[in-house]
């Protein structure tokens, strides 16, 4: 985890003895009494702060170092005001002394000081003491302090806010609306005198103040906000731009305040400390009866019309063009809250909304600021009875369509769709339509977004969607390789001929492969389940398989796979069931050439299959022409045993009448005849090159399956029973050409002796490979008048699982 280097510096610090740490103190207060702190000194600080962090315990400093490192905390130096205060908290206070003297000049700390205020507070009756303090410093004038004094104050108090909401009261927060309120509203609008102290207002110092100026360079005709600019700014004006900072986070949780005493003070007029009132937009005599949240709300909704109206004007810098993106984001997200608190707002605040929308919709680089409208259309739309189409389009179809490769967008629209997944699953059906679409981002940057995907899988399954989206899932590679060569196709000229071709680029320019790409590119489901050239597109896209975006997309699927299966046996019929294990038949010959891909999409087929017809063994005899094809295939034996294996063991377990009354007698031997087949072509032949011997398992599962089809068509037993005799002939001459391992081999004619003892007697073979069902499951617990005794049924029950496992 460390370096060699650091575990090194940390181990010496543990180790330091007591008289070195106390000569290391001393010296260390000799460097702090000079006027100027040297490299040494600062050196000094860093030790000794590895020296506290390193230990176990919290130590006490002396009482001189613990002084001159409080005093640091005002010092000019951030760095220095940065090892003062990381020191002070992994150290034990002397007393309350230093914490009183803090919260009497609490106008004057700085973020680095108020970081070890808070962390010194104990209890919640500490930390509303310390707002009590901060607060009652904002009541002063700005004539009574030094210049800046209270642009920490908001910082600390919207910390305070994140972590213990419960220490304001509802004083607080009535204190400080009315603040904000003046901030917000009343700022002065002429710059200030004196140069800009950083940030993103920064220029020479003006001799002569000038009102502030719009992003256009056009002087401000309106109160002051975040967007207007100068060159040099006042207190009031810092404290507009802090205050608007806060604002969202303050409207969310101020209703998490205790109800402590308040102060009725619903004819509140606010203070405003020198403040300029624009005649264009003054308040009406109304607003200032209001109490003070509400007139909060109101000063807000304001604020941000007059921010919306501001980013419509041109802009010089680039810059300048990403601060109106940012103020437009937050200022809708701003008018979001205050319209959930007043419903009134709602329909004063739509009309700008939806001019908002329609001015940014046709420019993706406005995509950040669409995604609060749609939150806001999402939340209030339905209230004001306002047509939501075009939104939606934009979101499900040109966001994930154009802006796929968009990793900031991807994390927003994804977390968009979980933080409203009820509403959108209710109220629009748009959302689950536009999976191909959305899966978009899984294809490009699956590691990125998977756990989002993992949140929002289950609402994507409908009984109208779930046959489309397992293909679409099992077609993520293929998608991921058609999105990488459509970004080349934009980036490369066709006429480029530089560079290695790609076969798979030229196929995607070329129009007789179109349609393929197209399919896998669609926006919106509907247009059909899969398409008939899979395994021409698999050709095409062979080289992709190497890529590592196509791979790290492919080791997402089986994943998702998972959760698919685990969604749908909850809400489809026996008929998509049916449907699906089709599908997994299918499919499991066509899939991207990935090994490792292929494979554990055949485990999570195989381990699904099981369960769907565990669930509902008739889907076995639904199903029963193409499952007996599949297991009538040798060639599925070398290059899907997983999958082979348990389509055997199903065929076997249960085509059985006592699953299903249609199965008949001629359906039972045309399954065996199948299964039989495959048994003597893999155990009397050589595998084909390239192929390794059968496994074992797949040899067993068959045998077993043999049994038990020929224990409920005695008919059949012969044929089995000379079969095993055979195989235990074939054996004691010598090794074969099937098995290559001796224990593999034993053990394969161990169960088919077993089997072949065991259907010498049919009624006994039948009861255990075919068990009736209160064997099976048992209610011993609830039948009386049980006939055979529990031993017997317990044995029976022993002997089923042995011989079918």
């Amino acid at each position: 985890m460390y370096s060699h280097g650091s575990e090194s510096l940390i181990k010496q610090a543990r180790e330091i003895q007591e008289s070195e740490l106390q000569k290391f103190y001393s010296r260390l207060v000799k460097l702090l009494q000079a006027k100027e702190l040297s490299h040494e000194t600062v050196d000094s600080l860093q030790r000794l702060h590895i020296i506290l962090f390193a230990t176990k315990f919290t130590r006490t400093l002396p009482v001189e170092l613990q002084k001159r490192l409080l005093s640091l905390l005002s010092a000019p130096a951030e760095q220095i005001q940065v090892l003062s205060s990381a020191v002070l908290r992994e150290t034990l206070p002397l007393s309350g002394q230093e914490l009183n003297y803090n919260q009497e000049n609490a106008a004057q700390l700085n973020s680095h000081a108020a970081a070890l205020l808070l962390s010194r507070a104990g209890s919640r009756a500490e930390l509303s003491s310390l707002c009590t303090q901060f607060l009652r410093s904002l009541e002063s004038r700005q004539s009574e302090g030094p210049a800046h004094s209270f642009t920490h104050i908001l910082p600390i108090i919207n910390t305070m806010l994140t972590h213990s909401p419960e220490c304001l009261t509802e004083d607080h927060v009535t204190l400080l609306s009315k603040k904000l309120v003046d901030w917000l509203r009343y700022a002065s609008i002429t710059q200030g005198g004196g140069a800009s102290s950083g940030g993103f207002f920064t220029g020479p110092r003006l001799r002569q103040p000038m009102p502030v100026a719009e992003l256009d360079g056009t002087v401000s005709g309106d109160f002051f906000t975040v967007l207007c600019v100068g060159q040099g700014f006042t207190e009031d004006q810092w404290m507009n731009v802090y205050s608007f900072s806060m604002l969202r986070h303050w409207l969310l949780t101020y209703h998490s305040v205790s109800t402590g005493s308040t102060t009725a003070d619903t004819d509140d007029r606010s203070e405003v400390d020198g403040s300029v009132v624009s005649m264009v937009s003054a308040t009406s005599s109304s607003s200032r009866l209001l109490p003070p949240k509400e007139r909060l709300r109101e000063k807000a909704f304001q604020y941000c019309q007059r921010l919306i109206e501001q980013s419509d004007r041109k802009t010089h810098r680039r810059i300048d063009a990403e601060l109106q993106k940012a103020c437009l984001v937050e200022a809708v997200g701003i008018l979001d809250c205050v319209c959930v608190e007043d419903a009134s707002l709602v329909y004063r605040t739509f009309p700008c909304i939806k001019a908002l929308f329609g001015r940014l919709s046709s420019d993706l680089s406005f995509a950040r600021v669409l995604l609060p409208i749609a939150q806001f259309y999402l939340n209030h739309g339905e209230m004001a009875a306002v047509d939501c189409e075009s939104v939606w389009k934009v979101v499900f179809g040109r966001f994930p369509a154009e802006l796929f490769n968009d990793a900031f967008l991807a994390h927003e629209l994804l977390r968009f769709l979980r933080l409203n997944l009820e509403s959108l699953q209710l109220r629009l059906p748009q959302y689950t339509r536009s999976f191909p679409n959305l899966l978009k981002f899984l294809a490009w940057n699956s590691p990125a977004v998977v756990d989002d995907f993992v949140d929002l899988l289950p609402s994507l399954v409908t009984t109208g969607t779930a046959v489309e989206l397992l293909h679409t899932l099992l077609d993520l590679p293929c998608l991921s390789a058609t999105l990488v060569l459509q970004h080349r196709s934009t980036c490369l000229p066709i006429s480029d001929t530089g560079g290695r071709s790609l076969v798979s680029l030229d196929a995607f320019r070329n129009p007789s492969f179109r349609g393929l790409f197209l399919f896998l590119l669609r926006g919106e489901a509907g247009s059909g389940d899969t398409i008939d050239r899979l395994s021409t597109l698999h050709e095409q896209l062979a080289e992709a398989a190497s890529w590592p975006r196509v791979v790290q997309c492919a080791q997402t699927v089986p994943v998702l796979l998972h959760i698919f299966f685990n969604t749908v046996v909850t809400i489809a019929d026996q008929k998509l069931l049916a449907h699906l294990i089709l599908v997994m038949l299918e499919r499991s010959s066509l899939l991207l050439s990935l090994r490792t891909f292929i494979r554990e999409v055949h485990r999570v087929f195989s381990c699904h299959l099981l369960r769907l017809c565990k669930l509902q063994p008739s889907l076995v005899m639904d199903q029963s022409h193409e499952l007996v094809e599949f297991a009538g295939t040798t060639a599925n034996v070398y290059n899907k045993e997983e999958m082979y294996t348990h389509v055997v063991w199903v065929l076997g377990e249960y085509l059985s009448v006592s699953c299903d009354s249609r199965c008949s007698v001629r359906l039972i031997t045309s399954c065996f005849e199948a299964l039989e087949a495959v048994l003597f072509e893999i155990t009397s032949s050589t595998p084909p090159p390239g192929s390794p011997c059968p496994a074992p398992r797949v040899i067993t599962t068959l045998m077993s399956a043999l049994a038990k089809l020929a224990s409920r068509s005695h008919d059949l037993i012969p044929r089995v029973s000379l079969f095993l005799s055979k195989l235990r002939s074939v054996t004691r001459c010598g090794s074969v050409t099937w098995c290559s391992d001796e224990e593999d081999l034993v053990a394969i004619v161990t169960r088919g002796e077993e089997l072949w003892s065991l259907l010498k007697t049919p009624g006994v073979a039948q009861s255990v490979l075919t068990p009736s069902a209160h064997v099976t499951t048992p209610q011993w617990h609830k039948d009386t008048n049980v006939s055979m005794p529990l031993t017997q049924t317990h044995m029976h029950s022993k002997h089923h699982r042995f011989y079918t496992r």
